[in-house]
């Protein structure tokens, strides 16, 4: 059996007693060495063993980390495939997939699909109603110019109608053609380039323009879009500030918002309720706001997209268009 003690000049030892019996006579066999001696070697292969397991276990997670991110990389470049789908650069998500990823990836690609044949179907309808509304408008239009004298305000009416449904007309067969959810329009080069011509219409004001809108913004709308919607902001702005406009934007989640400031007179909180109504011309409402603001607001709206209106800290307007974004060039 084994035991410690302590022997000679109190070193401990390790015994190992046996007992046993010499013809019938008890005898007690007892071995013993210092206890270091002992343990010594066993706790050496014991801080072997321990140093080989940690290493043993480091490798397995490094081996584990590199496996997870290298079998996470196809989702990586799934998601940036999406991503891209969502910004306008591609239209489908790349069929050569690994195995476990292909599936996932040919569901995509038949969403996508299947919400494009629903929008062209949904853009095909309002293309019907817009065509179903111009014949009865046109003959309406007939009608009223055998009235006689006093009924200009009804002409006027059916005018801003028949405007209305060109204008949604065109938005839809020019959506059925390529969809404005697919265009990049960068928004530097138009806010510069309508700033120059309405600085030239202008130039007797000598108005002090300022564009701060980044070099490499760009939205997801059409250019003609964007110049008629900045081009009616930017012209109300140049007609009646006193002295400055100023064009700035921010970035928000997934949109963008572009500012147009100036230093006029500004308009009151009833004056920009009755500017957002549809169908308000310039002189049928409060000087400073009219039909450009409303066609602005309706052109924002097809691109999921809102207008609003609000005090200037320069003393005017302060006009807002926020639109989808197709990020930074």
């Amino acid at each position: 059996m084994p035991a410690d003690g302590k022997g000679p000049y109190d070193r401990m030892l390790h015994f190992r007693i046996l007992s046993v019996s010499v013809s019938g006579t008890p005898a007690t066999i007892v071995a013993s060495a210092p206890r270091d001696a002992v343990l010594g070697p066993l706790w050496e292969a014991m801080r072997t063993l321990a140093l080989s397991l940690g290493v043993l276990g480091i490798a397995l997670i490094c081996a584990m980390l590199i496996q997870v991110r290298l079998g996470l990389r196809p989702l990586e470049r799934l998601r940036q495939a999406v991503a891209d789908v969502r910004a306008g650069l591609r239209d489908n998500v790349p069929d050569a997939q690994p195995s476990e990823v292909r599936p996932l990836a040919a569901e995509l690609n038949a969403l996508l699909i299947q919400n494009a044949t629903n929008l062209e179907r949904a853009r095909k309808h309002v293309s019907n109603l817009a065509h179903g509304l111009k014949t009865p408008l046109a003959t309406l239009a007939i009608a009223l110019q055998k009235q006689p004298p006093g009924s200009e305000d009804l002409h006027g009416l059916v005018v801003l109608m028949d405007r209305r449904i060109r204008h949604h007309l065109g938005r839809a067969r020019s959506a059925a053609l390529g969809g404005p959810v697919r265009t990049r329009t960068a928004i530097a080069p138009r806010v510069a380039d309508l700033g120059l011509v309405l600085g030239k219409v202008n130039a007797d004001k000598a108005i002090d323009f300022v564009n701060h809108i980044p070099a490499g913004l760009v939205v997801t709308c059409e250019q003609q879009d964007v110049d008629e919607m900045l081009g009616n902001v930017l012209e109300n702005a140049f007609f009646w500030c006193r002295s400055k406009v100023v064009v700035g934007s921010r970035e928000e989640t997934r949109s963008v918002v572009l500012v147009v400031e100036d230093d006029g007179p500004g308009l009151s909180p009833e004056q920009m309720s009755q500017a957002m109504q549809t169908g308000q011309r310039l002189d049928e409402s409060s000087p400073g706001f009219g039909f450009g603001l409303s066609i602005t607001r309706e052109l924002a709206e097809l691109y999921a997209g809102f207008l609003t209106l609000d005090q200037s800290p320069l003393g005017g307007l302060r006009v807002a268009i926020h639109l989808p974004s197709a990020g930074l060039d």
